[in-house]
């Protein structure tokens, strides 16, 4: 008895602490070191996109080979999304966000050399089992070091990041690839390996998963290192600490599972779930077939068709921006819901239009990318708010794991519409799911400036 009350105590006074640190240069720095490893993992993501014209001459791809080389990636990504929540609740966060970037890297390197399709494809895996595992557990960890005024904020400033490695991508994969070859850019995928070292020297482990494990000591240490470097940082002594909610000892990892796919949280499981799966069969069913679209059913020029799809994925990152600033000020629920009944809404619109002309369907699919951006990012901060932290990265990767499987049959839907001829039939379809997703976002609770113990305790 004395050593529980012990516990709760030690967890009541770590977390106190933790919520009084201001936002500070500290954190930034934090955030700029994972953010350059999750900028990277988004680049290497969509690649394939900007690659698969020349990949398909070269090699004399067929629809179906095609359709693999988009989505075998994606099936990586699912795996290592399932495999790296279970390693983020048990081994650390910081841990796994390693060797997550080192698949990532070494399958990079691997394409650059790749000899053949099959190998190709294999190593496409390899490097969606690292992006796949990276991206759900550093979106979890940056929350885990926020305090609750403000979190949206700060989360999202980190997640921007993501778009714009897409648009990086983008970017560089239009000059890249008709004047080095596709090879070259996968060779830039691989720079990030000097952040192996970075993180270990300093991004420490987060205090909420070691409180939750029970190794308070080592959450204390943790905890002392953070303060100490934002008041250097800031140059004043930290306020006082304030009331705040305990958080729980983690139950063996079998209950954690139980209590998320059958206990209190299984609805909130279903929720974000349907989230991923919804926002990214629509996000990467548009994105991932523009460039292809445009050579192949409106006969582009692979430097044009490159071009008007950077459009899409610039207009992404600036619906990430309005995202980031909106979050703390209208609520998760409004940002997701306005961005997926705007996707709909357009794509619809599209589709009832007939995609008839180039000027048509790259103007839409621009402000249909703006909005369905601004609502996947959101998701990147909203799902690990809705579980406890002793399974917050298991509930957060589950969640991703269905964002895979929106990301493989997205692609898959719209290569057959494509391929019988009925691009109005895809863009119709993409939008009925954007839909659902809006209706999905009503059944979700508000987490806005709430402490993470008090949202999921």
């Amino acid at each position: 008895m004395t050593s529980a009350r012990h516990s709760t105590g030690a967890a009541h006074s770590l977390m106190a602490r933790l919520e009084r640190i201001p936002h500070s240069r500290w954190h930034v720095k934090v955030r700029l070191i994972i953010g350059v490893v999750t900028f990277f993992e988004a680049f290497d993501q969509l690649l394939v996109a900007y690659t698969l014209p020349p990949i398909r001459a070269e090699w004399g791809l067929g629809p179906g080979q095609m359709t693999l080389a988009v989505t075998a990636g994606s099936v990586g990504m699912l795996v290592g999304a399932l495999m790296s929540g279970w390693a983020a609740d048990t081994l650390g966060r910081v841990r796994t966000i390693r060797i997550a970037l080192a698949l990532t890297v070494l399958a990079s390197i691997g394409l650059f050399f790749s000899p053949s399709f099959a190998a190709f494809v294999l190593l496409r895996f390899v490097q969606g089992l690292g992006i796949g595992g990276e991206v759900p557990v550093a979106a979890a960890y940056i929350g885990e070091l926020a305090r609750a005024h403000g979190r949206g904020r700060f989360v999202l400033l980190y997640e921007l990041v993501f778009p714009a490695g897409t648009l990086f991508a983008a970017l560089l994969a239009t000059w890249m690839v008709p004047t080095l070859g596709w090879r070259s850019i996968y060779l830039v995928g691989a720079l990030p390996i000097v952040m192996l070292v970075l993180i270990k020297r300093h991004v420490p482990e987060s205090p909420r998963w070691l409180a939750a494990r029970g190794r308070y000591a080592e959450a204390e240490t943790e905890l002392d290192r953070i303060e100490t470097a934002v008041e250097r940082s800031t140059g004043r002594d930290l306020p006082a600490a304030a009331e705040t909610v305990t958080v729980q000892d983690a139950p063996p990892a079998g209950d954690r599972v139980r209590e998320l796919v059958a206990g209190r949280y299984r609805g909130r499981l279903l929720l974000v779930c349907g989230l991923w799966f919804t926002a990214f069969f629509v996000n990467y069913g548009l994105t991932s077939w523009l460039p292809t679209i445009y050579t192949g059913s409106y006969k582009l020029p692979l430097d044009q068709a490159l071009q008007l799809s950077l459009l899409a994925t610039a207009a992404g990152f600036l619906g990430c921006v309005l995202a980031a600033l909106g979050v703390d000020r209208i609520g998760r629920r409004a940002v997701l819901g306005l961005g997926m009944a705007l996707t709909a809404g357009t794509l619809i619109v599209l589709a009832a239009l007939g995609a008839s002309g180039v000027a048509q369907v790259a103007a839409l699919t621009t402000i249909a990318a703006l909005c369905s951006f601004a609502s996947n990012i959101t998701l990147y901060l909203y799902s690990p708010e809705l579980f406890p932290t002793r399974s917050r990265a298991l509930g957060t990767s589950i969640g991703a794991a269905f964002n895979r499987v929106g990301v493989i049959l997205g692609p898959i839907v719209v290569a057959g519409a494509v391929t019988a001829g009925s691009i109005a039939t895809a863009f119709a379809l993409l939008g009925g799911v954007a839909a659902l997703g809006a209706l999905i976002v009503l059944f979700g609770p508000e987490t806005r400036n709430r402490q993470l113990e008090e949202v999921s305790p």
